[in-house]
């Protein structure tokens, strides 16, 4: 142990716990027995210990002692390693809008204040005028399409009724940990192609295609989750004709960020596309509404399955998605929230490169930050009340260097103590400028 500051003591049992040298449940030695083998003060240790406690990582049983945290079943999930572990005085985990630049429902759902929309089980699951709206707003023609229950649902439904166990499919690295949680469920067998700056790389998706028996590809064409990056329409063109050599691979478009993405609607536009459009981080999450186009063989399917289970979304909600999307008043709203969502990640970004830090948040509501070692800055900031979300659960495969999501659309413009947090969280001399490099143990993730 090179370091043996609070920080650096508590990096180090990070570092053991994840590389399985200390596996959950185990009994720490007394803080003192700590202090004594590494020569510190007993404060030094406890005050890593209070980090780590903090962060999730260990547990106190009173006179029992301290433990490794145990991981249940759920916690194994890539998608639950991403939220803050116990309260927080600044949550920057999450990924959700800012409630405040969300559109007003109240006029909306004066307006839509209709019984006869909940009257039959047996009407279209999708509101007729609202399927006329969604149609032109689609970046392609779709033979058919429907409403679910969210982008997520989109996924979950599409994957359902088209990859099997075993299927080879391709996606983003990093990529969406939800998503790679429901591909793990029905035993796709996942292949990661890199981002850069305009999207998917096409050599990286020609060389998939080519060595494997792809069945899906599944990308986000804006405001990518979690790097921010928009597909060009250049980039999408390239790919569109490599997947046209490979006619049977369905192409899943997850635009999650709707109309808060500052890039135009992007899309592959293949035959086999299917794209997901979701109003979530525009409308409001508890509409819990995506719309989902594409070729009618896949849509029908997961129109067909929904039928057993919650047969519709809800058409009250459509009917207050249809009057926000056709209202001028909430249409500005949107485009303000939209603008301040750039200005936010401008200025935090702006910010951490003055500090020598490396980011990128080109669109949408999260920044990706290139950290010197993922769990030092995450106990780091956990001891300033600071919560991101870890980048290890968005990789396929292990990136060049470790990195932190930070939902910089929850960050007023006033940034510059926030950014002075995390460039001493990401650099590990604490000088903010230059690179920095430190190699892990072979494991430690």
């Amino acid at each position: 142990m090179d370091d043996r500051s609070a920080r650096g003591i508590a990096a180090a049992i990070s570092r053991m716990i994840t590389a399985g040298t200390l596996p959950a449940g185990t009994r720490l030695p007394t803080v003192r027995d700590v202090a004594r083998q590494l020569g510190v003060s007993p404060t030094t240790v406890s005050e890593a210990w209070r980090s780590l406690t903090r962060a999730g990582v260990l547990q106190t049983r009173g006179r029992s002692g301290t433990f490794v945290a145990t991981v249940s079943s759920r916690q194994r999930l890539r998608y639950s390693q991403m939220g803050a572990v116990g309260a927080v005085a600044q949550d920057l985990s999450t990924g959700v809008p800012d409630h405040d630049l969300l559109p007003d429902l109240t006029d909306a759902l004066k307006r839509i204040g209709d019984g006869r929309l909940t009257s039959s089980y047996l009407d279209a699951p999708v509101l007729p005028g609202l399927e006329e709206v969604l149609r032109a707003r689609w970046p392609f023609a779709p033979s058919s399409l429907t409403v679910v229950d969210g982008a997520l649902d989109a996924l979950d439904r599409v994957i359902g009724v088209s990859v099997r166990f075993g299927d080879h499919v391709v996606v983003e690295n990093p990529a969406f940990p939800p998503l790679l949680d429901l591909l793990q469920t029905v035993g796709a067998t996942v292949i990661g192609v890199p981002v850069d700056k305009s999207g998917m790389s096409p050599e990286g998706l020609a060389a998939a295609l080519a060595s494997h028996p792809v069945v899906a590809v599944f990308l986000q064409p804006r405001a990518h989750n979690p790097t921010g990056v928009s597909m060009t329409a250049a980039r999408a063109s390239a790919l569109a004709k490599i997947i046209e050599s490979y006619p049977d691979v369905l192409v899943v478009e997850d635009d999650h960020a709707g109309d808060i993405a500052s890039a135009p609607p992007v899309s592959l536009a293949t035959p086999q596309t299917v794209h997901v459009a979701s109003f979530s981080k525009s409308h409001g999450p508890d509409l819990r509404l995506a719309a989902v186009g594409g070729p009618a063989p896949v849509i029908s399917a997961v129109a067909d399955r929904r039928l057993l289970g919650p047969g519709w979304s809800s058409r009250l909600l459509q009917a207050v998605l249809l009057d926000l999307l056709t209202d001028p008043a909430a249409a500005a709203q949107v485009s303000d929230a939209r603008e301040m969502y750039a200005t936010r990640r401008a200025a935090l970004l702006a910010a951490l490169h003055a500090r020598g830090v490396t980011a990128t948040a080109d669109d949408g509501i999260n920044l990706w930050m290139a950290v010197d070692d993922q769990q030092m800055a995450m106990v780091a900031l956990a001891a300033h009340g600071i919560a991101v979300a870890p980048g290890a659960p968005f990789c396929v495969t292990p990136l060049p260097s470790d990195h932190v999501r930070v939902t910089a659309g929850l960050v007023p413009t006033e940034v510059d103590d926030l950014a002075d947090a995390l460039a001493a969280a990401a650099l590990l001399d604490s000088r903010g400028s230059g690179p920095r490099t430190r190699p892990h143990p072979r494991g430690w993730r």
